[in-house]
C-alpha cells in the first residue's frame, strides 16, 4: 500500500496531479500486478492538509517509535521545541542485560523469588549490582545513585539501598542452589567442557576491621600478613570460564581446602578438579599432604642450573609432540609410589626461546663493548670499571677473569644458559592426564590468576564495605557472577573485558522532552560495538529506546 501522484494532461493542454492511495494487485487476465486506487485523496493543490496530518497521527499508533516518531517528523506533525534533559550510559548495560537473559539467569532468579512470594525487585536489583561492579565497582550505596543519574536501567529508573540489602540476604539463602542452577544453564548454552577443572586459591584483605569468624590473619598473597583477610577458591574449566567459588576463613591453608571442594564437585556431578600451583608457591611436603587427602596436583618447576630434575629433563632425548602453535612438550620421568608418585613434563615456547636468545645477545654484545671500555681504562678508573662489571647482576654471570686478571666473555656459560630457553618444567601427580592436559592445564593457571587479577582490579573486589561475614560472603558472590559475565565476554569476543567496558561504555542515551512525552535515543553505534554485539549474538538496540 502506498501513496502515488498520477498526471492528466487536459484538452487546454494544462495538467493536472491527483493523490491517491493505492495498492498493486495481481490481475488473473493479464498475469501481472496492477494498480488498483483505494482512496481518492483529490487534486494536489486542493489537499487537505489538516486531513493527511490526522491520517499519519492515526497511523503512526501502530508503528515503532523511532518510526512514528519519523512520520510525524516528516509533516511537522506533532513535533514541537524539544528539551535535552539528560544523557546516560547505556552500552554496557545493553551489553550485560542482553548477555544475562541469554545465560537465563533472569529466569533462574525469577523461578526462585515466584516460589518464594518476595515482593521486592529482586531478580533486577540482582542484575543491578552485578552490572554494578562489571561497569562501575561502587559500595552499594552508591549503586542507588549510579542507577539513579548515570546509567540507564530499562525498568528501573531507582533502587532502595534495603532492597539491594534485601536482595544480598536472598543470594546468600540460596547461594548453593542458584550457583548450581546458573553454571547448569552456562555450561549448557554454551557448551561447556567440564570434565576437567582448574582450582587455585587468593585473598583478599580488611584494612580496618577486627578478626570475625571469617576474618582472620593468614597467608596474605597481597603481603598484608598484618591484616584479617579472606580466602578464596575458584575452579575454572579449560577454557578459563569461572565454574564455582569458595570463601574461607582467612588463616586456612591451601592444602586444607581440599576436602571441601572435593565434595562440593561430586555433589554437582562435575569431573576432577586439578590443583594448580606456580613453582615456588607450594612445598613438596604440602604436595604429598595434598595427594594423601585424594587430590592432584599439576605445578610449575623451574628449570635451575644444576638441579637434579632440570638435568635430567634436559638430558633426556626424544621427539616434542605438539601442544598448539609454538607450543611443544615430551614427558622425561615418571616414578615414584603413592604420594610420592609424580610426572615430569618439558615444555618448549619457540617463541620465548628466540625472545630469551635475542637478550642474551643483546647482554653479551653490551658486555663486549663495555669490556673495550675497560681496556681503554688505567690505573684506578680500570679497577672500578673491572669490579663494577663483574658484580652487575646481569651482565656479571656472563664474564670470567683469566689468570692475568683480564675479563673476557663466558662462552661456555652463554652456551649452557641457551639450553633452557624457552623451556619450562611442569610436574603433575596425576598419570591419568594426557601430555596436552598437562600442558594447558598449567596454562590455565594464567587464566586463574588473571581472574583474580580482574576481580581485585578490573571488577574491585576491595574495598570491601561489608562489616558481617554473612554480607561479606555474598558481595564475594556478586563478584563471582560479575567475573563469569566478564569472562564469557572475553572467550567470545578475544578482547579483553577492560576494553570492551570502555568501548560501549561510549553508548550513550540521551533523553528529551516534546510534547508532554519522554523520549530515549541512543547514540549511533561505532563499527567496535556493533562487532562486539554481533560477537556475542546480541541484536543491536533500537535508535529510540523508549516513548512515554
Amino acid at each position: 500500500m502506498y501513496i502515488r501522484q498520477i498526471s492528466r494532461k487536459n484538452k487546454d493542454g494544462s495538467k493536472v496531479t491527483y493523490v491517491q492511495l493505492a495498492h498493486n494487485e495481481r490481475d488473473p487476465k493479464k498475469g501481472f500486478a496492477v494498480a488498483k486506487v483505494l482512496y481518492n485523496f483529490g487534486r494536489v493543490e486542493e489537499l487537505d492538509i489538516e486531513q493527511l496530518k490526522r491520517l499519519v497521527a492515526s497511523i503512526s499508533r501502530f508503528l515503532s517509535p523511532e518510526d512514528a516518531l519519523a512520520a510525524k517528523a516528516a509533516i511537522n506533525l506533532g513535533v514541537p521545541e524539544v528539551k535535552f534533559t539528560s544523557c546516560r550510559s547505556f552500552g554496557g548495560i545493553y551489553l550485560l542485560a542482553a548477555l544475562w537473559q541469554q545465560l537465563h539467569l533472569d529466569k533462574i532468579l525469577e523461578k526462585d523469588l515466584q516460589q518464594s512470594k518476595i515482593q521486592v525487585p529482586i531478580s533486577k536489583a540482582v542484575f543491578a549490582m552485578v552490572a554494578n561492579r562489571c561497569l562501575a565497582p561502587s559500595s552499594k550505596l552508591a549503586i542507588t545513585e549510579w542507577i539513579k543519574h548515570d546509567v540507564h536501567i530499562p525498568d528501573l529508573e531507582k533502587v532502595d539501598i534495603q532492597v539491594l540489602y534485601r536482595a544480598m540476604d536472598y543470594l546468600l539463602e540460596r547461594q548453593e542452589q542458584l550457583e548450581k542452577e546458573i553454571f547448569w544453564s552456562i555450561s549448557t548454552l554454551l557448551n561447556l567442557e567440564v570434565d576437567l577443572l582448574f582450582f587455585d586459591t587468593t585473598s583478599t584483605y580488611f584494612e580496618t576491621e577486627s578478626p570475625t569468624e571469617l576474618k582472620k590473619r593468614g597467608y596474605s598473597k597481597d603481603k598484608r600478613a598484618d591484616l584479617p583477610q579472606v580466602v578464596i577458591g575458584l575452579a575454572v574449566n579449560r577454557d578459563g570460564i569461572p565454574v564455582k567459588h569458595w570463601v574461607f576463613p582467612g588463616n586456612t591453608a591451601d592444602m586444607n581446602t581440599i576436602e571441601k571442594v572435593k565434595k562440593d564437585l561430586v555433589g554437582w556431578q562435575l569431573g576432577r578438579c586439578i590443583f594448580v600451583h606456580d613453582a615456588g608457591m607450594t612445598s613438596e611436603d604440602n604436595l604429598q599432604y595434598l595427594q594423601r587427602a585424594g587430590g592432584h596436583y599439576i605445578v610449575g618447576r623451574k628449570l635451575k642450573n644444576g638441579e637434579p630434575a632440570a638435568e635430567l629433563a634436559l638430558a633426556r632425548k626424544g621427539p616434542y609432540t605438539e601442544i598448539r602453535e609454538h607450543l611443544s612438550a615430551r614427558e622425561v620421568s615418571l616414578g615414584g609410589d603413592g604420594e610420592k608418585r609424580k610426572r615430569l613434563v618439558l615444555v618448549r615456547n619457540t617463541e620465548e626461546e628466540k625472545k630469551q636468545l635475542l637478550v642474551r645477545q643483546q647482554i653479551v654484545a653490551t658486555i663486549e663493548k663495555k669490556l673495550e671500555q675497560i681496556n681503554r681504562h688505567k690505573g684506578q678508573a680500570h679497577t672500578k670499571a673491572t669490579c663494577a662489571l663483574k658484580s652487575h647482576a646481569v651482565y656479571g654471570k656472563y664474564v670470567k677473569e683469566l689468570q692475568d686478571g683480564r675479563l673476557k666473555v663466558d662462552k661456555g656459560k652463554v652456551a649452557d644458559e641457551s639450553r633452557y630457553d624457552g623451556k619450562f618444567l611442569i610436574e603433575t601427580s596425576d598419570d591419568t592426564l594426557s601430555l596436552q592436559d598437562i600442558v594447558l592445564g598449567y596454562k590455565q593457571l594464567n587464566d586463574v590468576e588473571q581472574a583474580f587479577r580482574t576481580l581485585k582490579t578490573t571488577l574491585q573486589l576491595r574495598p570491601n564495605y561489608h562489616r558481617k561475614d554473612e554480607r561479606i560472603r555474598c558481595h564475594i558472590f556478586l563478584c563471582f557472577l560479575a567475573l563469569v559475565l566478564a569472562r564469557i565476554v572475553e572467550h567470545k569476543t578475544g578482547a579483553s573485558w577492560r576494553s570492551v567496558r570502555q568501548e560501549m561504555g561510549r553508548m550513550q542515551i540521551g533523553q528529551f522532552v516534546m510534547d508532554r512525552k519522554k523520549v530515549s535515543q541512543l547514540t549511533e553505534p561505532t563499527e567496535r560495538q556493533r562487532l562486539f554485539l554481533k560477537q556475542l549474538d546480541i541484536k543491536e538496540p533500537r535508535s529510540i529506546v523508549d516513548i512515554r
